[in-house]
């Protein structure tokens, strides 16, 4: 998909009529012909019945990437709308094209508020009809911004009416002449149209524009669909991938420059918050996002937007912090080829190292801590850290995490019942086992003397040595009876929505013995932490678990819980393409 502008087309209107002003690219070569036409032979008749009952061929109004076929007068009629369309989004497809704007009304300075006094500005943007929604959005955005800007300083200094004045005097004299010529003049005497030409150069080429109105209003944009695609290597960005991506992001995230700290000076004296320079001067990425807002006194919230706001110019990108726990794996199409240039740029950097053998080393899945060495000298482990953070910013790597599944049976889960229908069968269970309780034998002649029934007559002696014999067999089988129904009580209780079947799998584990191992399982699997969707650091951050215990549950209960490992899905997009 292409993303860069055809043309950038300046218009006004006001009580002298309108007039196209400037444009840029002026080099065209008009092209009127047919879209998809064939060389047709010169000596073959043209058949009527197709004239007559064909369609007519739809007209291109592209030629190189540039527009044509449209007149400076067909153009300015176009855009140089009524006042009632005015301060609103603007957008017109012809044939191939697509143009999009924001008019923009302005008070001229110099005039009276009346109607003479008003004049019309659009900046138009012509682009590929098939342009995305996404694109044509960001372009009228910019349009808009511009329309703001020169009304402000309109409003200040007059320097529309000074502009547009030598603009139309430059087409006057030139008007015997072709209007290329009078373009060439505006280029040469206006600063709009400078502004014009280097937003057009900024655009096709970085996507980043950044100037200056009148040497007093900074105008910066960013073309999201553009400025990526340079550390994407040609990756199409839309707005709402780095939404979803920043509406992902957690404090045990961490930001990764794509740039030095050094060479970041300029963008934030572009963005001219104190609190971003702040942010930077406590930028590692070892740390997260919360430890970084700590160090930097900020607000979590706010260190979230400028980290959005950084990933949106393409300046930096999300990481899991890195440590020696960290597993990386060579990104599916990392360019280390013998011929990539990434060759030479790493050996610059790294003057004593090679990129293929750095790179090799990660082959197969490898953590930080395998590769570091106890006995080794720190400065090698502060190497083997710039050279992961290199390898990083180029998406030459990407971590793995662990993600945990939980399968009781060997179908997979079962289908759990409801509610209503659990809590049912378990008083039902409780009927059960009450109804098989039997008395002791005590008990059993007591019942029968207070009621009178007994038939049998007993000496005193032999009464109470039967009675002393009878209850200490009792309390022994009360003592195993009371244990076993407590252990069975808080597995019951534990796991009382959890399916029979699941149950008796569950059970089968030794784990379940201890309360504070199966109470922790129970939690975990009641919040749907092992339904694949969490990975082992989200779910330590979440529950405030140190990394021992979760490995510790996981190999206690290993028969119904697997484990698999991939890249995290919410900074997935800037890992590779």
């Amino acid at each position: 998909m292409e993303v860069n502008p055809l043309s950038i087309i300046l218009v006004k209107s006001d009580s002298k009529g309108d007039r196209l002003l400037f444009r840029y690219p002026f080099h065209f070569q008009e092209n009127n012909e047919p879209a998809n036409t064939k060389r047709r032979n010169p000596y073959t008749l043209p058949n009527l019945e197709d004239l007559l009952q064909s369609p007519s061929q739809p007209t291109s109004n592209i030629n190189k990437g540039h527009l044509t076929g449209f007149t400076d007068e067909v153009l300015s009629s176009l855009f140089a709308v009524k006042p009632e369309l005015c301060n609103k989004k603007f957008e017109l497809k012809v044939n191939d094209v697509r143009f999009v704007g924001h008019p923009t009304l302005l008070q001229l300075r110099n005039k009276q508020q009346d109607a003479s006094g008003l004049m019309l500005i659009n900046v138009v943007f012509a682009l590929q009809a098939l342009a995305s929604h996404s694109v044509v959005t960001c372009y009228h955005d910019l349009s808009k911004r511009m329309g703001i800007a020169l009304r402000y300083e309109e409003k200040r200094c007059g320097y529309v009416t000074e502009q547009t004045q030598t603009m139309t005097t430059a087409h006057d004299d030139g008007y015997a002449s072709n209007s290329e010529a009078a373009f060439q003049t505006i280029l040469k005497k206006c600063t709009l149209a400078s502004n014009i030409k280097k937003m057009y150069e900024d655009l096709c080429s970085t996507g980043l524009v950044n100037i200056q109105i009148n040497k007093w209003i900074t105008l910066s944009f960013c073309l999201p669909q553009k400025v990526h695609q340079w550390h994407l290597r040609g990756k199409i960005v839309e707005p709402k991938d780095i939404d979803r991506c920043l509406k992902a992001l957690r404090p045990y995230h961490s930001l990764l420059l794509l740039y030095p700290v050094q060479q970041m000076g300029d963008f934030t004296g572009l963005d001219g918050s104190p609190s971003l320079e702040r942010m930077l001067k406590q930028y590692s990425p070892i740390k997260n996002l919360q430890t970084l807002a700590a160090d930097a006194d900020l607000t979590l919230n706010h260190v979230f937007e400028l980290t959005a706001h950084l990933v949106y110019w393409a300046k930096a990108t999300v990481i899991f912090p890195i440590c020696l726990t960290n597993k990386y794996v060579i990104s599916p199409d990392a360019p280390i080829h013998l011929n990539s240039p990434l060759l030479d740029k790493f050996s610059e950097t790294f003057p004593a190292s090679n990129l293929i053998r750095a790179v090799s080393d990660f082959a197969l899945p490898t953590s930080l801590g395998q590769k570091c060495n106890p006995l080794c000298h720190p400065s090698q482990q502060s190497h083997l850290v710039k050279t992961i953070i290199w390898m990083l910013q180029h998406h030459l790597l990407l971590q793995l995490h662990t993600y945990i599944q939980y399968i009781p049976t060997d179908r997979g889960l079962v289908v759990a019942r409801d509610r209503d229908d659990r809590n049912h069968m378990s008083s039902q269970r409780s009927v059960v086992l009450s109804s098989s309780y039997q008395p002791s034998a005590s008990e059993h002649s007591r019942a029968e003397s207070e009621s009178g029934t007994s038939t049998v007559s007993e000496t005193p002696e032999l009464r109470s040595e039967s009675d002393l014999l009878s209850r200490s067999i009792n309390l022994e089988n009360v003592s195993f009876t009371s244990i076993e129904e407590e252990k069975q009580d808080y597995q019951e209780e534990l796991l009382l929505d959890f399916p029979d079947e699941e149950r008796g799998n569950i059970f089968k584990i030794p784990a379940t013995n201890t309360p504070e191992d199966l109470r922790l399982f129970a939690r975990l699997c009641r919040k749907g932490y092992f339904h694949g969707d969490h990975h082992i650091e989200e779910i330590m951050y979440l529950e405030n678990l140190r990394r021992s215990q979760l490995l510790q549950l996981l190999d206690k209960f290993r028969d119904v819980l697997i484990t698999y490992e991939t890249e995290d899905p919410a900074i997935a997009m800037f890992s590779y393409t």
